[in-house]
């Protein structure tokens, strides 16, 4: 039985149907490259950190300036979801990775040699972060295609590849930025990043063999007429040049009486046939004007059932509330992994108690978190979604306590409590395929990651303008902290009722929608 492709963000594209995940195999080289591709393009961005303190005292901005370049490079990216879906549903994942690998490189070398902040923004904010956005749906998407029984375990060890890449940038950057500086630093990354090539390469599409590509369906769809027009037409063009280089030569080889009666005759031929095929020409121009009409109309047919698609997706209470918790996680949850350096010496640390840098610990457990909550989505008596829902309140808890921190020791304890719980991002795209099916996955994911990507936009900013205005971040994180905790409650209240209620109308329900359960299977 065969699986149909999500046609993401893009439902014009032709649906491609899949064969069964396969749940291993080349799976598992799609997961290592998948890894490792995650790593080389979000290992910069998120241990962006380092180098905000070093763009603080080059530029001479406030903070809540400054931190636009951090937040627009994690959030662009996910702002841009639905277009990136459309890509990857309509070039495939390893054209996408390939050219993102370009964009991501290009993006840190070009970084270097930055005037001012603004020009930071473009370089490193919007070029850097779109590129991530395009891996990162790549990436996603083909792990989800390769696996179903194990996609949560999956889609843990591929995420864990950002949470490395942390964990080794944060320190790898530092050392970088003492031996070459702030431009060296960024040259040498983004040469790095160039391996995201040799990765993208090896993305092979599962693809089935007995289903053309989108392209080859499309042309399969225009009428034999159309073909057999234009070789009639060529063969008309021939026999005219033929009949007349033939008329042209009997006339100089054999110089009789009957010349003027054959010439005659052969232009009256001639002038037959023109005759006859600019009617046909005519007649064949009406038709493909007809055919390109239908076509448009087709296309307009298909963005409506795209966008009534997405309606739907937002009459579903979790989605709905999904959609929200996401932003205000992003809003809330996002900055300490870029301030928490900033942090630390606004709160007077000196830098020889420190042991490790404070992002590496976010990274380090990030990874962690991550393979931990991904194993942990693949038990069936686990409900995701309440998995989730708890990793957000605690989140929220941990916020409310970084402005009683005023040690090295409890940043540290605060950073890996945090990093572990930000390891919530290996599950999301599986309460998202469990919410709405593997068909809508990509539509739906794009979806939400815009409103992520918003909130990554918009988090560190807000908190820096905070400390602008009070000098202190504790008002800023009291703000991040009630964000986070109010998403998680909205969840909780928007999915309790649903339970129920999900399961006496599931009948009412669009067939590719996943309604969860009150009891867990034990």
């Amino acid at each position: 039985m065969k699986e149909t492709g999500c046609c993401p963000a893009s439902a014009p594209a032709a649906r491609m149907a899949f064969r069964k995940p396969p749940d291993g195999g080349w799976g598992w080289v799609i997961v290592v490259v998948s890894f490792f591709t995650q790593f080389l393009c979000y290992g910069s961005p998120l241990a962006v950190g380092v180098l905000y303190l070093e763009w603080l005292d080059a530029f001479g901005e406030g903070k809540g300036k400054t931190a636009w370049v951090g937040s627009l490079a994690n959030g662009i990216g996910l702002l841009a979801s639905p277009v990136c879906s459309i890509c990857v549903s309509s070039f495939g994942a390893r054209p996408v990775a390939i050219f993102s690998g370009f964009m991501v490189a290009g993006g840190l070398m070009m970084s270097s040699f930055a005037p001012n902040i603004y020009f930071l923004y473009v370089s490193y904010g919007i070029v850097v972060g779109l590129g991530c956005g395009l891996l990162y749906t790549a990436t996603v998407t083909i792990t989800c295609q390769y696996f179903d029984k194990r996609r949560g375990l999956a889609l843990g060890l591929i995420s864990t590849g950002s949470s490395v890449g942390l964990f080794i940038y944060a320190a790898l950057q530092r050392e970088l930025i003492e031996l070459y500086g702030l431009d060296g630093c960024l040259l040498i990354v983004g040469a790095l990043s160039l391996n995201i090539l040799a990765c993208g390469s090896l993305m092979r599409p599962l693809e089935s063999s007995s289903s053309p590509p989108p392209e080859k369906m499309f042309v399969d769809k225009v009428p034999d007429q159309y073909f057999v027009y234009r070789e009639k037409e060529k063969t008309v063009e021939e026999n005219i040049s033929i009949l007349e280089k033939g008329y042209i030569d009997e006339k100089s080889v054999n110089n009789v009486p009957d010349c003027k009666q054959d010439s005659t005759l052969n232009k009256n031929a001639l002038s037959s046939i023109n005759v006859n095929e600019k009617d046909t020409y005519k007649k064949k121009v009406v038709e493909q004007t007809n055919f390109c009409k239908q076509l448009a109309k087709r296309k307009w047919q298909l963005y409506l059932t795209y966008w009534k698609e997405t309606m739907v997706l937002f009459k579903n209470k979790v989605f709905s509330a999904l959609f929200v918790a996401i932003l205000l996680f992003d809003i809330g949850g996002f900055p300490p992994s870029l301030l928490m350096e900033d942090v630390a010496r606004s709160a007077n640390i000196s830098e020889d108690d420190y042991y490790m840098p404070l992002i590496s610990i976010i990274g380090i457990m990030t990874t962690v978190g991550k393979l931990i909550l991904g194993i942990l989505a693949d038990f069936k008596w686990v409900n995701t979604l309440y998995l989730y829902v708890t990793t957000l309140l605690m989140t929220g808890v941990a916020l409310f306590a970084i402005p009683f921190a005023k040690s090295y020791l409890t940043l540290a304890m605060l950073s890996g409590i945090l990093g572990f719980l930000t390891g919530n991002w290996s599950i999301f795209p599986y309460v998202t395929t469990k919410t709405v099916g593997i068909e809508k996955l990509t539509h739906a994911y794009g979806i939400l990651m815009f409103f992520a990507g918003l909130g990554n936009s918009l988090g560190p900013p807000i908190v820096g303008w905070f400390y602008d205005w009070t000098q202190e971040y504790n008002t800023a994180f009291y703000f991040s902290g009630f964000c986070v905790l109010l998403g998680g409650f909205l969840l909780l209240l928007a999915a309790l009722p649903c339970w129920n209620a999900c399961t006496n109308q599931s009948s009412k329900l669009p067939p590719n929608t996943y309604s969860y359960k009150v009891a867990s299977n034990a």
